[in-house]
């Protein structure tokens, strides 16, 4: 049995989405932002950055993993599925893509757009801009392929799509970005996804585009 310790973000999504769909067995431990848990010494012993998600897999002796994307690196070795050992160069460039850039990025601008807004003019227009570029990159990606890392789709897919999933909070316009557009609601309307999405329990609906 895997242990989630998790708040209901796009890197919390991520990993709940990626055990749906490999079928295991997980319970999710909430870790509330908003009250300084990830701040628990006792959590800190899992998390050393103090930062979610995390998993302790029960049937490994324990083992805990912290790093959205080391752990779907895990998931995905200790499943031996969307991690195709023949393509990992590939899967592993546009994962480390979303890790270092379309995650950071993207979260500063929900930090000034959508927490903040009207408080650094600066940093909305900045954060606005680069969050519109991503889109775009993105969108020429998917003009040439299927999914991020080639025709099937992956670990890297998976840890994207939580962050576009909040494209209402952008104010970008999901749908003018046709291809990036047409492999979002592809994904949303995998069967995992949406329990994944939801892993809360709050009754969360996918917001289409």
């Amino acid at each position: 049995m895997i242990e989630l310790f998790a708040a209901d973000t796009p890197n919390g999504k991520k990993i709940s989405i990626m055990l749906e769909e490999v079928g295991y067995e997980y319970k999710v431990t909430k870790v509330d932002l908003s009250n300084d848990d990830q701040f628990n010494p006792e959590f800190r012993k899992i998390s050393p950055f103090s930062k979610i998600p995390v998993i302790i897999d029960h049937d490994n002796n324990k083992e805990a993993v912290f790093e959205s994307g080391a752990i779907l690196i895990y998931l995905g070795e200790k499943s031996n599925q969307f991690y195709d050992k023949k393509n990992r160069l590939k899967i592993n460039q546009w994962l480390m893509a979303q890790m270092g850039l379309i995650g950071p990025l993207i979260g500063q601008h929900h930090q000034f757009h959508h927490y903040n807004p009207g408080k650094s003019n600066f940093g909305e227009e900045r954060y606005f801009k680069i969050a519109k570029r991503l889109y775009q990159d993105l969108d020429e990606r998917l003009a040439v392929s299927k999914f991020l890392a080639g025709e099937n789709y992956t670990i890297a897919d998976i840890a994207t799509w939580p962050w576009i999933a909040r494209h209402e909070w952008h104010d970008i316009g999901l749908k003018k970005f046709i291809n990036l557009n047409r492999w979002y609601i592809e994904i949303s309307k995998r069967e995992a996804v949406i329990k994944g999405y939801d892993f809360m329990k709050k009754g969360e609906k996918i917001p289409l585009s």
